[in-house]
């Protein structure tokens, strides 16, 4: 186990971790606006409406998740062309950011490594319209075990979290094998990208745990909730990214 982490050994994966994120705080609201607005034009705004209206509503409301994530879709569906050119630009700073961060982790240098990473962040761009409408697919399914009795909410969680899984692991396959550096053999990339989105998977739906809980985001910071909740947020890309780098170091050395 200690030599699928040899990479980053000697470096500060805490520093890596913090820099990715600032990256994805920028690139997050633009990928989610792209996403939702070419996959409203492939189904339809009413479709995406009936498909996503009754999951919003049926989540915790502690600390207003449904009415961001109902702004947003709402935002993202009204984005018209000449706005969606222009969120392209920061959307792409994700991949930029990943990019750094391997080819700092690995000790491989290279030039125009932003570029790169912009680049090579465009096809799973492209391919977030068809994996979130295959998520939100799910939603009245899932949707209609979370509010029943008995053992159905444990059974829609499980559901939700096996469609969490196979969305995420194509995107991570695909950032380990061409968006980092190298090209790690298959098995290895397939293996632990594969396990890096279950955890991920695991890890979204106990931030929805948490947005459940009643607590006052705003306390540590004067009564300001708002940026409670974007500390909150920022946290949670924080321990995201840890796991994406984790999973790249294991993937690099299982890889060889």
């Amino acid at each position: 186990m200690e030599r699928l982490f040899r990479p980053l050994q000697g470096r500060d994966v805490a520093l890596h971790a913090a820099a990715v994120t600032f990256y994805a705080g920028i690139a997050v609201v633009p990928v989610a606006l792209l996403a939702v607005w070419i996959t409203g034009l492939l189904a339809g705004t009413a479709r995406i409406r009936d498909l996503t209206g009754p999951t919003l509503a049926s989540l915790p409301d502690e600390i207003g998740t449904p009415r961001a994530l109902s702004a947003l879709i709402e935002a993202g569906l009204h984005l018209t062309p000449l706005l969606a050119l222009a969120s392209l630009l920061p959307a792409t700073l994700y991949g930029e950011g990943l990019r750094r961060a391997f080819v700092s982790i690995s000790a491989s240098g290279e030039s125009l490594v932003g570029w790169r990473g912009r680049l090579l962040w465009l096809p799973p761009l492209a391919a977030s319209p068809v994996l979130l409408l295959a998520m939100f697919a799910t939603l009245p399914y899932t949707n209609r075990l979370w509010i029943r009795d008995g053992w159905h909410p444990a059974l829609g969680v499980v559901l939700s979290f096996l469609a969490a899984w196979l969305l995420l692991t194509p995107v991570l396959i695909w950032v380990y094998r061409y968006l980092a550096p190298g090209r790690p053999r298959w098995p290895a990339t397939i293996l632990i990208g594969s396990f890096t989105a279950a955890n991920l998977s695991g890890f979204l739906h106990g931030f929805l745990l948490f947005s459940s809980l009643p607590l006052d985001l705003g306390t540590p910071f004067g009564g300001f909730t708002e940026v409670g909740g974007m500390v909150a947020i920022g946290l949670w890309l924080y321990v995201l990214h840890v796991i994406v780098l984790a999973g790249y170091a294991a993937t690099r050395s299982a890889g060889r």
